[in-house]
């Protein structure tokens, strides 16, 4: 393993205890240039994961309520006539920084969640017919309580798609909640993070992920995965050419943080929960993992 990558991951390992693989996950969806999905009830430390790799990384970080009065305008910015210019004048919305939170997604209304839709693909937003680049990288992390809980509005398959992983924290060990209730703040912590891994290694670690190796055997073996989703399994669909990228793209972010420049079928089903459930329609909530269990036990790897 780098040794950037190393020491941001034990870096936030003193912030989120006991959660070091879906440390990893978020780690590897930034080298991927993947957006973040965070489904989980509140108080689980979905804020302070996403503060505390903001503060490792040295980024620029808004973080955003999402609410059922959350208008377009609120996230994107808005025109305002300015009478000593005598024109319009851009005020950029909080979607231009670097890392974006987006919490309680899915409490906002439908109208309110499209609005990140071009964000999130194309980083560029076009408001008034005049395009603007988002600053690079660029990073959402969105957070969502179960959809059974009351004022919550479901995300569309579409934007479901734009999130590269979706993860679920869970309950933290009684080891770890133990030291959790004996020690500091979290809060108090991330103010002391310092950066870990600098703009310009971040942006190298970003395009190496594209040169890591995947063997032609690899690729027949992330097809069975595909063509099963789609032929073998009663999902709602099976995955989409984009989510079989999609797929590819983390485990090969996975082996980089892993420390090795050729992916491993290990690596495709250390991902696969995170990368898959959310593709499959009636796969269940992110703390359901039987489709990618059932996934791995079904298809060969060679």
């Amino acid at each position: 393993m780098s040794s950037p990558i190393n020491q941001t991951i034990q870096t936030l390992n003193t912030v989120l205890l006991g959660k070091e693989h879906q440390v990893k996950l978020s780690l590897a969806c930034l080298l991927a240039r993947g957006h973040l999905l965070i489904e989980d009830i509140p108080g689980l430390g979905k804020t302070t994961l996403s503060h505390a790799l903001a503060n490792c990384l040295g980024l620029s970080y808004n973080r955003i309520q999402f609410t059922s009065d959350l208008l377009p305008s609120d996230l994107l910015g808005i025109n305002i006539f300015d009478k000593n210019k005598a024109e319009f004048v851009f005020h950029p919305g909080p979607v231009f920084s670097q890392i974006v939170l987006a919490d309680e997604i899915n409490r906002a209304t439908p109208k309110a969640q499209s609005a990140l839709l071009e964000a999130m693909e194309e980083r560029q937003v076009t408001i008034e017919g005049v395009t603007r680049p988002l600053p690079l990288p660029f990073f959402v992390i969105a957070t969502q309580n179960p959809l059974e809980q009351s004022g919550t509005y479901p995300l569309p398959e579409s934007q479901l798609d734009r999130f590269l992983m979706r993860v679920s924290l869970g309950y933290p060990a009684p080891l770890s909640e133990k030291e959790l209730l004996l020690g500091v703040d979290r809060r108090d912590i991330i103010k002391e993070l310092s950066t870990t891994l600098d703009y310009d290694t971040l942006l190298s670690l970003q395009a190496k992920v594209d040169k890591v190796a995947a063997t032609e055997p690899l690729i027949d073996y992330v097809q069975r995965i595909i063509l099963y989703t789609r032929e073998n399994a009663p999902y709602g669909h099976g995955l989409s050419p984009r989510g079989g990228l999609a797929l590819l793209k983390a485990a090969k972010a996975w082996a980089l943080v892993e420390g090795r420049n050729s992916v491993l079928p290990d690596d495709v089903q250390a991902v696969l929960p995170s990368v898959v459930e959310h593709r499959l329609g009636n796969s269940g909530s992110a703390n359901n993992q039987t489709a990618s269990n059932k996934i791995i036990q079904a298809v060969d790897i060679f």
